[in-house]
């Protein structure tokens, strides 16, 4: 078994409406690959969020008296605070530099996966002479987003697809940040070997195979994490049969949940 994952170099920047799937079809000839069934398109979600018009200006927000408090526990900026509370279910943590949150597409996360680097505006001067600095949110449904860039990818290259947005997200238990899905397309999210042998003929019980998340943290390996500047990977050769998959079987239930 072999997989190959290859980073799609040359896309552009993207800005709010461009035709992602055109520009990823543009990049795979550009890298002489062509698809075929079985194919898995692995996407960085800040040029889905940058596509799909996700951007906020922290001029124009008004923080709430609950964020400016939680602002000063956290020693985070007033008006970010806020859009976290607002792209959040719940706060779970805070401390000085970290707020942990439920977010409303019910993953575990830091800052509701606001981000503020390599958005551009950050620090320019409007024409009313006030500082614009942009912050980018997450995809309103990554679910949506991954199947709508899948169809449009699989009515041009007449193959069956999978599509992956990831985004990088830290760990309980462990430091580091590492990729992991936040939406997905045509792929599995978990495989579940429960009934399956293992090489001695013991029968698995309990063992869940978290497929997206692994392939959302070795996609994340080789499009880097800085300035990279290649936020599109093209896989082949994943060692489990396509099917529908949804990012709910990815999440914990919370009675689950032993960190909470």
């Amino acid at each position: 078994m072999s997989m190959t994952l290859t980073p799609l170099p040359g896309l552009p920047m993207v800005q709010s409406g461009d035709d992602l799937a055109a520009m990823i079809l543009t990049a795979l000839d550009q890298a002489g690959l062509s698809l075929v069934d079985g194919d898995i398109l692995v996407v960085a979600q800040k040029v889905i969020s940058k596509a799909e018009g996700r951007w906020v200006n922290l001029a124009g927000v008004s923080p709430s008296p609950q964020a400016v408090e939680l602002a000063q526990r956290s020693e985070k900026d007033a008006r970010v605070v806020e859009l976290i509370l607002r792209e959040s279910n719940a706060v779970l943590r805070s401390r000085p530099g970290s707020i942990i949150v439920e977010h409303r597409l019910g993953f575990v996360c830091a800052s509701a996966g606001i981000d503020h680097s390599n958005v551009a505006g950050n620090g320019t001067l409007a024409a009313d002479n006030q500082v614009e600095e942009w912050v980018l949110l997450l995809p309103e449904d990554p679910d949506a987003s991954a199947q709508a860039l899948r169809e449009q990818l699989e009515a041009a290259s007449e193959a069956r697809l999978g599509v992956l947005i990831i985004d990088s997200h830290g760990r309980a238990w462990r430091l580091g940040v590492v990729g992991v899905a936040i939406g997905l397309a045509g792929l599995p999210g978990l495989v579940d070997l429960r009934g399956q042998a293992d090489l001695f003929g013991y029968t698995l019980k309990i063992t869940l195979i978290g497929a997206a998340d692994e392939l959302a943290a070795a996609a994340s390996l080789v499009m880097g994490q800085a300035a990279e500047g290649t936020p599109v990977v093209h896989v082949r050769g994943f060692p489990y049969p396509l099917r529908e998959g949804r990012l709910a079987e990815l999440l914990r239930p919370k009675e689950q949940d032993m960190f909470r």
